[in-house]
């Protein structure tokens, strides 16, 4: 994996990203596909970390049953001129894959911010809760 990472960072192994950059955007179907997926792991694994934002508590997928989701923002664009008050975006995970899940608006009203750092949620939610945060190893 070093190797790896070496290499793409020279000015060869950066040649060859951009080449294959270049062969899938040229193929139809693979393009869009590749396109979203890209734009979304550049928005998740970007060093600024403004994809989630803070962990919270919320009710899902029923009221009484309550799991951790992660800020990503506030709706935009037409939705927000059919939701009455104040609504938040969060990205509900599923575990033990966090990369599956839902994204749902919430009222902010309905939401808890957590004392927990967004990496600490991740641990939790990928032991499926069987290492709380403030565990040894933590």
């Amino acid at each position: 994996m070093v190797l790896a990472g070496v290499f793409a960072t020279n000015f060869f192994g950066a040649q060859l990203v951009r080449l294959w950059h270049g062969i899938l955007h040229r193929i139809p179907v693979v393009n869009s596909i590749y396109s979203s997926v890209k734009q979304i792991s550049d928005t998740l694994f970007s060093s600024s970390g403004q994809a989630f934002r803070k962990a919270l508590l919320v009710q899902w997928p029923c009221e009484g049953m309550w799991t951790i989701a992660f800020l990503t923002g506030t709706p935009g664009g037409d939705v927000v001129n059919h939701l009455p008050g104040d609504y938040v975006s969060v990205y509900v995970p599923t575990t033990p894959n966090p990369t599956g899940g839902y994204f749902v608006m919430v009222a902010r009203k309905d939401v808890i911010e957590l004392a927990m750092t967004v990496d600490a949620a991740l641990k939790y939610i990928i032991s499926m809760g069987v290492v709380a945060p403030g565990h040894r190893g933590w």
